[in-house]
């Protein structure tokens, strides 16, 4: 099933008209035509289903022919993970977060962190890609770039974890993880965290936790993180 994206919709449109680039996408490359039926989300739950009216190359137009609404899940999880030095590994822990089921994303600029500046502009655009490949109908949110010291003094509600590899009682974090709970997992750069850092953490109520013995980069600690989470509350 190829899904499709329409952030304007709701259930007050009957019919509406994609974009050039959609529109081309639909007609030229998948050679849809007049009557045929196409999935569309707006990204907050709702799965449309519409009939192509006119099979325009610049505008094909569709009209609303049914409407279902995904409820929520239970649990909420919120990743705030340092952005890496190649960006490249940051994207795949974007994509690969967002197809299993990642509801927010708030990147953090630490005292070890080798990059600062992210292009935010082509990580949504990664992000909703991979919510169309996953047919999904929530678009995980990505929030704008914050200090760790501005994330923390703002401590989120819930379940709160800090994963680091400085030593110290730490539980594993599938021990920690309670089903239909919000959760939010602090990840730390290359570097990792400082013990200022830490013990900031540790101060505003974050849970240290383990990922598993080994020593994991990342993006990979920040998918194992999420990873978790899902099948915690999936299994």
């Amino acid at each position: 099933m190829q899904l499709f994206y329409n952030p304007t919709l709701d259930n007050s449109v009957s019919q509406f008209v994609f974009g050039p680039e959609e529109s081309r996408h639909i007609i030229k490359v998948l050679r849809k035509k007049e009557g045929d039926l196409l999935k569309i989300t707006n990204g907050r739950g709702y799965l449309f289903q519409a009939k192509i009216l006119t099979a325009d190359i610049k505008k094909c137009k569709a009209e609303i022919v049914s409407t279902i609404k995904t409820h929520p899940k239970m649990h909420s999880l919120h990743m705030a993970v340092a952005p890496t030095k190649n960006i490249d590994r940051f994207e795949w822990f974007l994509e690969k977060a967002t197809e299993i089921g990642v509801d927010q994303i708030t990147p953090i600029i630490c005292e070890r962190s080798e990059r600062k500046v992210i292009k935010r502009e082509r990580l949504e655009r990664i992000i909703l890609s991979a919510m169309k490949q996953s047919l999904q109908t929530y678009l995980p949110k990505l929030n704008d770039t914050i200090s760790y010291e501005n994330f923390i003094k703002n401590t989120p509600e819930g379940l709160l974890f800090m994963a680091h590899c400085e030593k110290g009682e730490k539980m594993d974090l599938k021990r920690r993880v309670a089903p239909d709970k919000d959760i939010t997992i602090l990840i730390g750069p290359e570097g990792d965290f400082s013990p200022s850092e830490i013990k900031q953490a540790n101060e505003k109520g974050f849970w240290p936790v383990s990922l598993g013995k080994n020593r994991l980069r990342t993006e990979t600690a920040a998918l194992v993180a999420c990873t978790i989470v899902a099948t915690i509350n999936n299994g």
